[in-house]
C-alpha cells in the first residue's frame, strides 16, 4: 500500500494549477447515459474516481475516448442496466446512474453505495424522488430496482427534499430533464456543481431553470442531444492549496480558480490573517503576519463546506489562541482528530463540536488516513509539522487530488510518494 512522506517546514511558494473539479465530472459523465450521442468534456481530473466512474460506464455499454485531460462519452449502444456492487462500493457517486437509467430505459438496478465513511448519507430521497416520477422501486438483495410501467416514461412532480442533498438533486434533476411533464425540486442543494451539471443538461438539450437557486424548474423533453462541456474548477482543491499555503507561512497563486464559488473559504482565510487578491481565473495568498484561529460551522452551500472542515482543522492546530468547529453535515466527520492528536494537535470533541487549541509546534508521526478529506488534513499537518511525517492509507488522497505530491513539489514541498 503506498504512503506519502513529508519533511515539514517548508513555506510553500509558487504557482499552481487547479484541476477539474470532481464533485462536478462525476454526474457529468453520468449525463452520458441521457442520449445516444457523444458527450465531450474538457478539463477533466486524472483521478481514481473518474477512472472507476469511466469503467462503470464502459461496463454498461458506454463508449469512452481518452486524450489528455479530454473525454468523449457516446451512449449510443447500452446494452447493461446494472451498476454492480464491485464498482459502486468504493465510490457513493456511482448511484448517480439510477436517474438517467430510469429515464431513458424504464429500468435499473443500482447496488447501495459505499464510498467514504463519514457517515450514513442514505439513498431514500433518490428512490423518493423517483417514486414521485412513477417508478416502482425495490430493495432486492443489497440492490435498488427501479421500473417504469408501461409505457415506460417518468411523469413530471413536485417534489420537497427533507434535507438538502447534492446527489439526489442531481439523480432527480438528470431524471426530469426525459420526464412527461413539469418536474419541480424543492429544497434543492444549491451547490456550484449542480450548476455545473445543469449548464452541461442544458447544452444537451434540457430545459432547467433556477439551478443555483432552492427551487429548479425541469420540463421534459422526448430527448436529448450531444454537447460540448468544460468542468468547472475544483473549489476544494482550490481551498485545500490556500490552507495549506496559510498554515505554512508561504505565498501561492492558483490558475484555473474561481473565487466567487470560494467566498466562505476565503472570509475564513483573511480572517486568519492572509492576504488575498483575485486576477483573472486566478487567486493570490500570502500569509506574512500571525496565524489566528478562526471558528467555524458547516453547512450546505452557499455555507461553509463540510469538505473543508479537516482542512481548516489542521491549520487551526497552529494558530494563535482556540477555536470552536461545528460540525453539522456528516456524524462521522472528524476521525482525522485522532491522527492529528498524534502530531501534537490538541483538540477536544463533544458531540458534533471541536475545541481546537493552537500549539507552537507540531511533531512528524506516522498516521493513518480514513477519508478523502481527512487525508488533506494530514497533508497539511505534515507540511508544518516538525520532522518527517508519513501518511498511510493515501489511496483517499487519489481519489480527489490531482497528482497532488506533484504539485506539492513543485510549490518547494519537500514531498515523496513511497511504494
Amino acid at each position: 500500500m503506498q504512503k506519502l512522506a513529508i519533511q515539514g517546514g517548508t513555506p510553500l511558494r509558487g504557482e499552481v494549477r487547479i484541476s477539474g473539479a470532481k464533485n462536478a465530472a462525476l454526474p457529468i459523465m453520468c449525463a452520458s447515459l441521457l442520449s445516444s450521442d457523444a458527450l465531450q468534456l474538457s478539463n477533466m481530473p486524472d483521478l481514481h474516481d473518474v477512472a472507476t466512474m469511466r469503467k462503470l460506464l464502459e461496463q454498461m455499454g458506454v463508449k469512452a475516448a481518452i486524450q489528455g485531460s479530454e473525454m468523449t462519452l457516446s451512449g449510443a449502444h447500452i446494452d447493461k442496466l446494472e451498476a454492480p456492487y464491485e464498482m459502486v462500493k468504493t465510490m457513493r457517486a456511482a448511484v448517480l446512474v439510477l436517474g438517467p437509467l430510469v429515464a431513458r430505459f424504464g429500468e435499473a438496478r443500482v447496488s447501495l453505495p459505499g464510498g467514504c465513511a463519514i457517515g450514513s448519507r442514505p439513498v431514500d430521497l433518490h428512490i423518493k424522488g423517483l417514486q414521485a416520477m412513477g417508478a416502482v422501486i425495490s430493495i432486492e438483495h443489497g440492490y435498488i430496482h427501479a421500473q417504469v410501467p408501461a409505457p415506460g416514461r417518468l411523469k413530471g412532480a413536485h417534489f420537497f427534499f427533507d434535507m438538502v442533498s447534492v446527489t439526489g438533486t442531481e439523480n432527480l434533476m438528470m431524471a426530469a430533464t426525459l420526464a412527461d411533464g413539469v418536474t419541480v425540486l424543492e429544497n434543492a442543494a444549491r451547490e456550484p456543481e449542480v450548476m455545473d451539471l445543469a449548464h452541461c443538461l442544458i447544452a444537451m438539450g434540457a430545459k432547467i431553470e433556477g439551478a443555483g437557486s432552492d427551487t429548479i424548474r425541469i420540463t421534459g423533453v422526448a430527448k436529448l442531444h450531444g454537447a460540448t462541456h468544460r468542468i468547472m474548477p475544483d473549489r476544494i482543491e482550490s481551498g485545500t492549496f490556500l490552507v495549506a499555503a496559510a498554515a505554512t507561512r508561504g505565498s501561492v497563486m492558483l490558475h484555473n480558480t474561481r473565487a466567487d464559488i470560494l467566498e466562505t473559504v476565503l472570509e475564513k482565510l483573511q480572517e486568519a490573517g492572509a492576504h488575498i487578491r483575485m486576477e483573472g481565473d486566478g487567486i493570490h495568498l500570502d500569509m506574512a503576519g500571525p496565524l489566528k484561529s478562526v471558528n467555524l460551522r458547516t453547512a450546505p452551500y452557499p455555507a461553509f463546506p463540510t469538505d473543508m472542515q479537516a482542512q481548516f482543522m489542521a491549520l487551526n492546530t497552529i494558530a494563535l489562541g482556540s477555536a470552536m468547529m461545528v460540525e453539522t453535515i456528516f456524524e462521522n466527520r472528524f476521525m482525522h482528530v485522532q491522527e492529528l492528536r498524534r502530531l501534537g494537535a490538541q483538540i477536544d470533541i463533544e458531540g458534533n463540536t471541536a475545541l481546537v487549541r493552537g500549539v507552537e509546534q507540531l511533531e512528524g508521526a506516522t498516521v493513518m488516513a480514513t477519508d478523502l478529506r481527512a487525508s488533506a488534513s494530514l497533508v497539511i499537518a505534515g507540511l508544518v509539522a516538525q520532522g518527517e511525517t508519513i501518511i498511510d492509507r493515501i489511496y483517499h488522497l487519489d481519489r480527489g487530488y490531482e497528482h497532488i505530491e506533484a504539485k506539492l513539489s513543485q510549490l518547494g514541498a519537500n514531498i515523496r510518494r513511497l511504494k
